[in-house]
């Protein structure tokens, strides 16, 4: 996922008493940490670790590992007391782990299991691990890249059966995806969805890799045409005030749209990538988005 988006976050398991925003932070070790981020008393707030991977975090290049989940985030600035901490002094936040990513220390980070069973197995033992040392909340697919040519049921079982497990055994209370609009990306996680999407609690779709000159109709249109294809779920839009990133910004109108969202009964949350770009102008848009979050209420 690209620098400082934003998006729209909807819930299938139904709407909470506070609005949804959610950060993801870690992924760029520009020092950032939890405690730089403002957070709204009114918004239930997600932070959310980018990333995890299922590569071994010692090879060079890396090199997948099949399951088998290691810590690619920021860890010096984010650690098992930063969250505590935050969570102590902040009831409305929770932290969210984000699995896969666009590449692992400069090499794409690819989905490629050998076997569904054992894929399933690793991932469950290694998250379990990570999750409880650093008490974590929940979990978020990003994953990015396919082998060409491979079953998008092997995603759709794999993803699936891991939510579930983690759900049935207690680790995670909610679940989010993350895709984008290319044809394998969707091809996957659009078979994800049918097979599995009673679990999977938030879409974190990114509007940002549509073109920059996206207008704010043609973003209403993307939102529309994304809540067809992940039918009955509630999907995330999003932007990026990155300059390497597409999608309807913040200078551009991307808040005149939630207010038009708004009034339409469909703005129920937003989510930041990421608190590492925001830091260095004061987390202005995170302020915004807040604040929207908590006036539309």
């Amino acid at each position: 996922m690209g620098p400082c988006i934003i998006a729209l976050v909807l819930s299938l398991s139904g709407t909470s008493a506070a609005p949804l925003f959610r950060e993801y932070i870690g992924a760029e070790f520009n020092g950032v940490r939890l405690s730089d981020v403002p957070i709204n008393p009114g918004v239930e707030f997600h932070f959310i670790l980018a990333f995890a991977a299922d590569y071994d975090s010692s090879a060079s290049p890396a090199s997948s590992t099949d399951g088998i989940f290691n810590v690619f985030w920021d860890t010096g600035n984010i650690g098992p007391s930063d969250i505590s901490s935050i969570k102590s002094q902040n009831s409305n936040v929770k932290v969210a782990l984000s699995l896969g990513s666009d590449t692992v220390r400069g090499t794409l980070a690819y989905f490629n299991p050998a076997s569904i069973d054992m894929w399933v197995a690793n991932a469950v033992t290694s998250l379990t691990s990570i999750i409880q040392q650093y008490d974590i909340d929940g979990i978020d697919v990003n994953y990015e890249h396919f082998v060409q040519g491979s079953d998008n049921n092997m995603f759709s079982q794999c993803i699936g059966q891991l939510i579930t497990t983690l759900k049935n055994n207690g680790v995670i209370s909610f679940a989010s995806i993350a895709p984008f609009d290319d044809g394998d990306v969707q091809r996957n996680y659009m078979a994800l969805w049918k097979d599995y999407g009673s679990v999977i609690d938030y879409v974190n779709f990114q509007f940002y890799a549509y073109s920059r000159s996206t207008t704010i109709s043609q973003f209403e249109n993307y939102l529309n045409q994304q809540a067809n294809n992940y039918d009955s779920g509630k999907v995330l839009v999003s932007f990026s005030s990155a300059p390497s990133k597409g999608g309807l910004t913040p200078d551009n109108g991307f808040f005149t749209a939630c207010s038009s969202l708004q009034s339409q009964g469909m703005l129920n949350g937003i989510f930041t990538w990421s608190a590492d770009e925001s830091k260095a102008n004061g987390f202005e848009y995170e302020i915004q988005a807040q604040a929207t979050l908590v006036g539309s209420r």
